[in-house]
């Protein structure tokens, strides 16, 4: 297999590159590229999602590479009120979240299909799932995927393609402590919320990724799964 994760640098991407290691080829993307080197991958490129050139590059390197697995994992998060919505923010999230694993989909299909065998992976959140009040922009790119992986899934089944969504809840990342941050909540109270009352480690993500992979899970496509600690269930 010849593996590329999107947004590998650090947080979910880089514990998923790091555990798919023994099963295949892996590259990987960011935008520190110190990060990405230090991760020993087949290859790399620095690319910064939201710049069609360089969104274009990569779809280049997709091709050059050919990848079977694509990870989309790469995502950006914004809390504001909706009435604060900025028409480059917007624009921005709509390109890194939405935007850039529908084009890097589209680049890395016809290999696949010339292959007869592919996996797409993208990394939703419960927010595309339930909704996140003050993060209306991150939830609706992320519901985006969800949709997205459902009508792939129908339409490249037949070639022997995968496409699932996986939705973490609050991880331990940068990211989710970052969004824990921004919000008008405490991390007490927002764990308080989750019925496990824990954070979701990487590597609980990374390791249904390697399933997902697998020729084990050739009958899973379409898929929107969750992966909370039971957020998503009710408090």
């Amino acid at each position: 297999m010849n593996i590329l994760v999107t947004g590998a640098s650090k947080g979910i991407g880089r514990v998923i590159a790091q555990e798919l290691k023994t099963t295949g080829k892996i590259y990987v993307c960011a935008r520190n590229e110190a990060e990405l080197k230090s991760l020993k991958p087949a290859g790399y490129m620095t690319c910064d999602l939201s710049h069609e050139y360089e969104l274009s590059k990569l779809g280049d390197f997709i091709v050059e590479n050919k990848i079977d697995v694509l990870v989309n994992n790469a995502g950006e998060y914004i809390y504001n009120e909706i009435e604060k919505t900025k028409i480059n923010k917007l624009s921005h999230i709509m390109a890194v979240n939405l935007k850039a694993p529908i084009y890097l989909t589209a680049r890395a299909v016809p290999y696949m299909k010339e292959k007869g065998f592919g996996r797409i992976i993208n990394i939703g959140s419960i927010s595309g799932v339930m909704g996140e009040a003050n993060a209306s922009l991150y939830s609706a790119t992320k519901a985006g995927l969800v949709g997205f992986a459902k009508a792939t899934g129908l339409e490249l089944a037949e070639y022997g393609i995968t496409v699932n969504t996986i939705n973490p809840g609050w991880v331990d990342t940068e990211l989710g402590k970052k969004s824990i941050e921004e919000s008008e909540f405490s991390e007490e109270e927002i764990l308080d919320c989750v019925p496990q009352k824990r954070y979701v480690d990487p590597k609980e993500i990374a390791g249904l990724v390697k399933y997902l992979i697998s020729d084990s899970a050739r009958g899973i496509t379409g898929q929107s799964i969750n992966v909370c600690a039971g957020l998503s269930v009710g408090i």
